[in-house]
């Protein structure tokens, strides 16, 4: 119970650690800095997407004498389907963007900044519960090394996705402590997406590689449609571009290292 709590906390923490940011910058956080940050949040979640959840989704498929890649496919295209309906009935605006997105409201721009972080977060809290469930249920190819890998990589991501969210809120003139206590109201999500996750999984094990290949395509549509556009609205790709690869290799390596 314990190793699944600090699994389900990890990248909670990740989120709280750098929303407290907002004490220590007092400045609005460099383009480039945001850039390379959001690219290097991207390289992480595809990386987490292929290792963590659509390879073991397929192999576990296998393992159940099922069509390997049937479980992933019908999994990812559900999971873009999900965030896609989501993004399209809860408003939002994302950190660098003047329009807000979803139904027309008159929620304030601090609610909509944080209901975009929030509405990602949701596939990240979802992959690391999936990844607990079959750690518990003793599936030989989800161990504890493969879940920690996962949530400390989601929790390295999540650092600088707390800054993004505090900082521009403390810019707009939010006090620092408003301005934290939004940015970890925006990551409090993931743990309860993972512990109902866990909860479901657990209870259906059937549905795990449905559940791992799911979470893989609900963060690809997040890397998809709101950071790597962010990253790259004008000329200054190159910065993004080194962050996604430096995000890749980390979590490529985590997984392998500790899985």
């Amino acid at each position: 119970m314990v190793s699944i709590a600090i699994g389900l906390l990890i990248p909670f923490i990740g989120t709280s650690l750098g929303a407290a940011c907002v004490f220590f910058m007092n400045r609005e956080m460099n383009d480039s800095l945001n850039r390379f940050l959001m690219g290097f949040a991207a390289g992480i979640m595809i990386a987490a997407s292929v290792w963590s959840l659509l390879i073991p989704s397929m192999e576990m498929a296998s393992s159940l004498g099922r069509i390997s890649f049937l479980p992933a496919l019908i999994g990812f295209l559900l999971g873009v389907a999900f965030l896609l309906l989501l993004d399209n009935v809860i408003p939002h605006l994302h950190a660098l963007a003047k329009k807000p997105e979803g139904p027309h409201t008159k929620l304030s721009r601090t609610a909509m900044l944080v209901f975009a972080v929030t509405l990602h977060n949701i596939p990240e809290g979802m992959a690391v519960g999936v990844v607990l469930a079959g750690m518990i249920s003793q599936n030989s190819l989800v161990t504890l090394g493969s879940a920690i890998a996962l949530a400390v990589g989601i929790a390295i991501q999540n650092f600088p996705e707390g800054a993004i969210i505090s900082m521009p809120l403390r810019t707009e003139g939010n006090s620092k402590i408003k301005s934290f206590s939004y940015g970890i109201l925006s990551g409090i999500v993931e743990p309860v997406a993972g512990l109902i996750t866990l909860i479901l999984t657990s209870t259906i094990l059937t549905f795990l590689p449905y559940i791992l290949s799911f979470a893989a395509g609900a963060m690809v549509y997040v890397v998809v449609e709101e950071l790597l556009p962010e990253a790259t609205s004008d000329e200054k790709t190159n910065i993004c571009t080194i962050g996604f690869a430096i995000g890749f290799a980390l979590m490529m390596v985590l997984d392998v290292v500790l899985g």
